[in-house]
């Protein structure tokens, strides 16, 4: 029916190969330290053939495995970019493959979610889908009032494999923390546990989804559709025709390309004041530019609660590092579980790794380039190099997790979009604790 892979021992032996490799590395790493290299050598190259061991084998399997692999991703500049580029590819591909539900499937989930009748709901549905997700796929119909909707429906047996690789996973927290030794493993997992399990009940969706419709109600930037209709398996929300940010990046103009770029960040950065959420899944797909110019948002699945809007801690610490102000960085820093109580950093090499990240944030207009990323990757990726290890102890807390990835995953879209921002004016308006203290 689908491609995830649903026999246990199959997706247990895919799981099982990833400490038996470690192992075998370690094991390797003693005979290397007998012929003279150093330990700081050896636990770089450790992390890194890990990294790639983990991305190959998560990017093999879909349900919970590919989740926690998309969500691993953010710590993929970690890894050298020729390990990091073929897990990515891999992904796409994943995310792309999955093959269509038979018309008879599909039917027979939603008489199971919308009941026996469900067919009267509709004035016309049609069997093809129109998009394919992670977990389940869209179809376009006809509500039975006329209005035009999008009707997202779940794969069966899409929560038995994304809870039986979420047990397995976290079996294997140890061994994810070779790939950063700061990373304090186990609550990180447990958040994404709790997240991606809420992703598996549409109904939950749904809710984040008229939250965000309330939020951006008749804005003059931002849409998002209006739920119809919704059930723990299939949701049903407006359908809206627009130019999907995939087209906008392929062959937008520069105006084109700027103005998906400003909408995309003020998106971001306004949505936790105006909603308490944090939309968390910044894919080119989930984004398309309406005719009168506005940025339509869909997939609301996967969700950051903020009920006090983004973090001040966030604010104050980019502040500090374009400010130069790297003693006080690294208190803060350490106050707020990013580095260990014990961990020896110079201040000056911890501000050294921050301080280029928050380069659009000093600039009244910053332009965003794969190249520029690029260099970000390279420059904490190059094992010998004084980022590398500074970013290896470096902690994410749980509740920054999802933060993290929208903001990493948001850069990337508009470094593909090449887009100039006034990033400045929106970080000002939206961030607590950017603006300077008094």
């Amino acid at each position: 029916m689908t491609e995830i892979p649903r026999r246990a021992v199959h997706r247990t032996a895919k799981l099982a190969s990833l400490p038996l490799g470690a192992a075998g590395r370690v094991a390797a790493g003693w005979g290397k330290r007998l012929v003279g290299r150093s330990s700081d050598e050896i636990s770089a190259e450790f992390s890194a053939k890990t990294a790639e061991q983990v991305f190959a084998v998560l990017g093999q399997l879909k349900g919970g495995a590919m989740k926690f692999g998309q969500a691993l991703s953010v710590f993929e500049a970690a890894v050298p970019e020729e390990m990091a580029a073929p897990y990515r590819e891999a992904l796409t591909k994943l995310q792309s493959a999955a093959p269509a539900l038979p018309a008879k499937t599909v039917h027979r989930v939603l008489a199971e979610q919308l009941g026996r009748s469900w067919e009267k709901r509709f004035a016309s549905f049609d069997d093809v889908p129109a998009a394919a997700a992670s977990i389940g796929q869209v179809h376009r119909a006809e509500w039975h009032d006329g209005r035009a909707v999008a009707v997202k429906v779940q794969y069966p047996g899409a929560d038995e494999a994304l809870l039986a690789d979420l047990r397995q996973l976290e079996r294997f927290s140890r061994l994810f923390r070779a790939l950063i030794p700061g990373l304090e493993v186990k609550p990180l997992l447990a958040e994404l546990r709790e997240r991606m399990v809420e992703e598996l009940d549409y109904r939950i969706e749904a809710d984040n989804q008229r939250a965000f419709a309330k939020g951006f109600h008749d804005d003059e930037h931002i849409v998002v559709p209006r739920v119809v209709a919704s059930a723990p398996k299939v949701v049903v929300s407006e359908w809206v025709e627009g130019t999907p940010l995939s087209a906008t990046i392929r062959d937008g103009t520069r105006a084109e390309r700027d103005a998906a770029g400003y909408l995309l960040s003020l998106f971001h950065f306004s949505a936790p004041e105006r909603t308490g959420l944090l939309h968390a899944d910044p894919h080119p797909g989930n984004f398309m530019t309406l005719p009168d110019g506005r940025l339509c948002v869909i997939d609301f699945g996967a969700v950051a609660r903020l009920p006090e809007g983004l973090p001040h801690t966030l604010g104050v610490l980019s502040r500090l590092a374009l400010e130069g102000r790297s003693e006080d960085l690294v208190e803060l820093l350490r106050r707020e579980r990013f580095l260990g109580q014990d961990t020896d950093l110079d201040p000056q090499d911890v501000l050294d790794y921050f301080a280029p990240f928050v380069e659009p944030m000093g600039a009244e207009r910053f332009r965003f380039t794969r190249s520029w990323l690029q260099s970000q990757a390279e420059r904490i990726s190059n094992l010998r190099g004084a980022d590398f290890r500074t970013g290896r102890f470096l902690n994410l807390p749980p509740n920054y997790l999802l933060i993290h990835r929208v903001t990493m995953g948001s850069i990337g879209i508009l470094c593909q979009l090449d887009a100039e921002v006034a990033a400045r004016e929106i970080v000002l308006r939206w961030q607590p604790g950017f603006a300077a203290e008094h």
